[in-house]
């Protein structure tokens, strides 16, 4: 049990007593549980239990995975499922990075192999001054949000988002974390010593010698023919060709062996792909280190939603489509953050045919929420305030073809439909993912990497932003670490990447759209006093109602007196603008008014001057017998009747709103002119 302040989070680890066989992964689930009694909540619904992990918790569950992971024994086959289970929560002292240290600590008495600690931090940045795990009202100021853990030697995993902020200062913010990371570490060791159970054997299959030369003098020239080639699908038929020839030749030598020779020949794979780029500096497909894929973007790609880009680097094509919405579309979130709602959602589709799999279609993984809330806060710092553009916004990216960094295509795609539909934005946004290939005396960056160099790689590090300085970041460290050299190098050559990719999105569209699609709802703001929202709502709703039917407009009210109008056509809007102006529109003394008779009295005549609609009561005045005329009336109906219009003055309100009218005002006033 981690305690911060008032947050509690239990943190459990738990392992396999023997491997699992048949499988080449690491076998680690992470969980992360919110319990609505940790925030003084009762789960919304009908059953008023905790579901399905909420968005939020599965973000947090695979941000405690990714600094975790790299740290288990290689060829550890034992299944570990850590689970942590908020239980209370300060606003102030977030549950997450508390999650990673609780991990941290129960991983580490175990007897599990582990080779922690590691711990967590949040940095912000306030009126340009770095916070370690900011409050909450520090972090409405902040201009940085980033997440960083570590070991005691180097970092394991960063992700958050920013404000535009220079690379640089985010390499400041990265190691500003680690010095306090480095004092979580120091607190955790002392623990792990003194109740630390010891760790239990790691049973890991010894390779026969005589196998393994076999196979490398056999294997070594067919394999490198069949990894050299610049086509991803051509030399993946040529990989499993080259494997097909080796498994045939092996099975008449060794023929209970065919999975050690297997797995020495994937292990050869990667070792040809990595002594090509720390050797040669030549990667699979013939780039240079630092060089990007052909590019090609396109917008309005599609003619019936509101905004449409296409963006295609190499062999990894992203469809970005953008919906605009009205504020009552916004998502209410069922969480223990202090959000309650967000306008702008962006979600990442990965289907099966993307990569020339078949598996049947379920709802998002892991991955794929993962990977939209990145391209989410990607471009959350460049989106028009609220009040200069009251829309929700939807933006949704299908992955058509995936070689490689498809997360930062759905960022690139995303901006160019945001463009297209007319969206403001204060700026373009473009993403690249980098990735490392460290040896025993040296280390290769990789700009833009492709599939086979993300999964025989040491880091996947994604980062997107604008010209003026980094949105959204990501790094995944799949060795024990890395330090400044290497964080300042990927860092250095993502900006140069970023703006060779930003350059080929402006090819295609320099800036927003002034108008919107022809079949994106228009939306006019009013502002009401608040007391006067009942009068537009009216009993029962019956008169928003009656507005909403009258001109097919939606109509979304809030509690400040911010009044929405959406509308598919113009005309439909100006009628509900009428209806609500007619509604709530006030009598002004000393302002004259074309009005209907409605009632005579022996003493005056009532007049509305403010027509009431659909229903409503209009707003009527008293014209005294004394003010019908310039002259003496003896009788009212001498003057007016019932249904007939007259120009009259307000001359009055007095203390009970009673509403005095003058004709004779109007008439003199006309005379004098």
């Amino acid at each position: 049990m981690v305690r911060y302040g008032d947050t509690a989070v239990l943190v459990t680890a738990t392992a396999s007593k023997n491997p699992r066989e048949g499988i080449d992964f690491f076998p680690l689930t992470v969980d992360y549980e919110e319990k609505q009694y940790a925030a003084g909540k009762i789960p919304g619904g009908f059953i008023k239990r905790e579901g399905r992990a909420t968005e939020l918790a599965t973000l947090s569950a695979r941000q405690i995975d990714r600094p975790i992971r790299p740290l288990f024994p290689k060829g550890f086959k034992n299944d570990i499922h850590v689970v942590a289970t908020v239980m209370s929560v300060d606003k102030d002292n977030t549950p997450d990075v508390t999650a990673i240290i609780g991990a941290s600590l129960a991983l580490g008495v175990s007897d599990i192999p582990f080779a922690g600690p590691v711990a967590a931090v949040i940095v912000g940045m306030v009126d340009g001054e770095l916070l370690i795990n900011p409050t909450v009202e520090q972090l409405g100021k902040s201009d940085m949000h980033m997440a960083v853990a570590g070991t005691s030697e180097a970092i394991m995993m960063v992700e958050g988002s920013a404000n535009e902020i220079p690379e640089q200062t985010m390499i400041d913010a990265i190691f500003f974390a680690h010095e306090e990371i480095k004092k979580i570490v120091a607190f955790q060791e002392p623990i792990i010593k003194e109740i630390g159970l010891p760790k239990s054997e790691v049973k890991i299959a010894e390779t026969n010698e005589e196998i393994d030369k076999a196979v490398r003098e056999y294997s070594q020239n067919i394999l490198e023919e069949a990894v050299n080639n610049p086509d991803k699908k051509s030399r993946e038929v040529q990989m499993d060709q080259a494997k097909d020839n080796i498994k045939e030749h092996f099975d008449e030598i060794f023929p209970d062996n065919g999975k050690e020779v297997s797995g020495i020949v994937d292990k050869m794979m990667k070792e040809i792909v990595r002594k090509a780029i720390l050797d040669q500096g030549e990667r699979v497909d013939g780039r240079r280190l630092d060089e990007i894929r052909a590019i090609s973007c396109e917008v309005g790609y599609l003619a019936r939603p509101h905004g449409s880009g296409l963006f295609t680097r190499g062999q990894t094509q992203v469809l970005s489509v953008t919906t605009l919405g009205s504020a009552s579309e916004e998502q209410r979130l069922d969480g223990l953050g202090i959000e309650a709602t967000k306008r702008y959602i962006h979600h990442y589709n990965f289907p099966p045919f993307s990569v020339g799999e078949t598996r049947p279609m379920r709802g998002p993984g892991r991955r794929e929420i993962g990977h939209g809330a990145l391209a989410e806060r990607a471009l959350l710092a460049v989106l028009p305030d609220e009040q200069d553009f009251p829309y929700t916004i939807r933006v949704v990216s299908e992955v058509l073809e995936s070689n490689g960094s498809s997360s930062m295509g759905s960022v690139c795609g995303s901006t160019l439909s945001l463009m297209h539909a007319g969206v403001p934005i204060k700026a373009p946004v473009s993403g690249i993912a980098m990735g490392l290939v460290k040896g025993e005396e040296g280390f290769a960056i990789l700009s833009d990497i492709q599939g086979i160099e993300d999964a025989l790689g040491d880091m996947d590090f994604k980062l997107a932003g604008t010209e003026k300085g980094v949105t959204a970041l990501q790094m995944d460290i799949k060795i024990t670490g890395v330090n400044k050299e290497i964080v300042s190098a990927a860092m250095g050559k993502a900006r140069e990447g970023r703006m060779f990719i930003m350059n080929k999105m402006m090819e295609a569209i320099a800036q927003p759209n002034e108008e919107l699609s022809p079949y994106a709802p228009r939306l006019t703001k009013m502002q009401i006093h608040p007391d006067r929202i009942r009068e537009i709502i009216g009993p029962g709703g019956k008169t928003i109602h009656k507005i909403v039917d009258e001109t097919g407009c939606k109509i979304d009210i809030e509690d400040d007196g911010s009044l929405y109008i959406m509308s598919m056509d113009e005309e439909g809007a100006k009628k509900a603008k009428f209806y609500i102006d007619s509604i709530i529109a006030e009598v002004e003394v000393g302002k004259t008014y074309m009005g209907t008779v409605k009632r005579i009295m022996d003493f005056g005549a009532f007049v509305e001057i403010i027509p009431g609609v659909l229903g409503t009561s209009g707003k009527e005045g008293l014209v005294h017998i004394s003010q019908l005329a310039e002259e003496r009336v003896n009788k009212v109906k001498d003057v007016v009747d019932i249904g007939d219009q007259i120009l009259v003055k307000v001359t009055e309100i007095d203390k009970q709103g009673r509403v005095n009218l003058s004709r004779k005002a109007v008439l003199l006033n006309a005379k004098n002119k």
